[in-house]
């Protein structure tokens, strides 16, 4: 059994890393975040110790160390895109290893500083990059490696998930802490896109608002068009007339990707990859790091080349 701390326990996202603990056979320690809704933390570890001042939370981990013989092996951090590479940082220091979120960090620059921590810390850091582990998305990528090699497959991708007013009032709505609308809803699909297709050749923005962004990828072995958005507004009307609020689609060819079903364990396969010793380390986020980052620095170029239907 090993011994975990989360950080940011009051996110979205963190119920999905308790699971994953708690699938594997594992235990959570202590939990950190600044806002105390943190109820759901009972359904999986209601032992654990929460702490809603990191200070506190930092000195109650020095104080299992010294005090009870009692060392963390994993920190998980869910905490806001901008604060990450500080947590990464916190939790090698520790003596733990890192298991992060996506993005690892906003810019490519701080990759390289964290490999430079891995090194001095003897420590490692993993990157949830659970579309990897998804059934449909390796059977993609086995196609596509079986292809010919210089195939270019032309692929559409459409992701809307519509976000209230909130959204914008948050973190997430401050593009120097969640990167942009590209980096925070985006940023794994880019990931799976780079692993199945190979390198980019070519990064184009058509459109980047607060609330959509639209541009074309080429890679090694594809044409993307793509079209992010979290707006209610641009939801198909038979998306809206069922009263979902939220349309994923990606055709390969015309054809269309059915990976709708399969999310809810995802957290808990990379987890199990991970103690197995097979994680995504630091490298593996390197590729998604710098197309979002590009994206977030290009100058939209408006309805111009090859750029999404949805635009029209």
């Amino acid at each position: 059994m090993k011994n975990f701390a989360l950080i940011g326990a009051a996110g979205y996202i963190a119920p999905r890393h308790m699971k994953a603990i708690k699938d594997t056979g594992n235990n959570l320690l202590t939990a950190f975040d600044k806002g105390d809704s943190v109820g759901v933390i009972d359904s999986y570890f209601p032992n654990a110790d929460f702490f809603v001042e990191f200070e506190r939370f930092d000195r109650h981990i020095e104080k299992l160390k010294y005090e009870k013989d009692t060392y963390l092996d994993y920190v998980s951090i869910c905490s806001p895109n901008y604060l990450h590479d500080a947590h990464i940082r916190f939790a090698l220091r520790s003596g733990a290893d890192a298991i992060c979120e996506k993005p690892l960090v906003l810019n490519p620059w701080n990759v390289d500083k964290l490999q430079h921590v891995e090194e001095k810390t003897g420590k490692k850091i993993y990157n949830i990059l659970q579309l990897r582990v998804h059934p449909s998305i390796i059977a993609l990528r086995e196609k596509v490696k079986n292809a010919k090699k210089d195939t270019k497959f032309e692929v559409d991708l459409t992701y809307l998930t519509s976000r209230g007013h909130w959204y914008h009032t948050s973190w997430k709505g401050d593009k120097t802490k969640s990167g942009g609308i590209a980096t925070n809803i985006g940023v794994h699909f880019y990931d799976m896109l780079s692993w199945i297709f190979g390198d980019v050749q070519q990064n184009i923005v058509h459109v980047h608002e607060n609330d959509r962004a639209a541009g074309y990828l080429e890679f090694e072995n594809a044409r993307v068009k793509w079209f992010l958005s979290i707006s209610s507004k641009y939801l198909p009307k038979e998306i809206k007339e069922k009263g979902q609020t939220t349309f994923r689609s990606i055709t390969i060819n015309g054809e269309e990707l059915e990976f709708s079903g399969g999310f809810t364990d995802l957290h808990t396969m990379v987890y199990k990859d991970i103690l197995a010793g097979k994680g995504y380390g630091v490298d593996a986020a390197r590729t998604a790091i710098e197309i979002v980052h590009d994206i977030r620095n290009s100058k939209p170029v408006g309805l111009k080349g090859e750029y999404h239907s949805f635009l029209k």
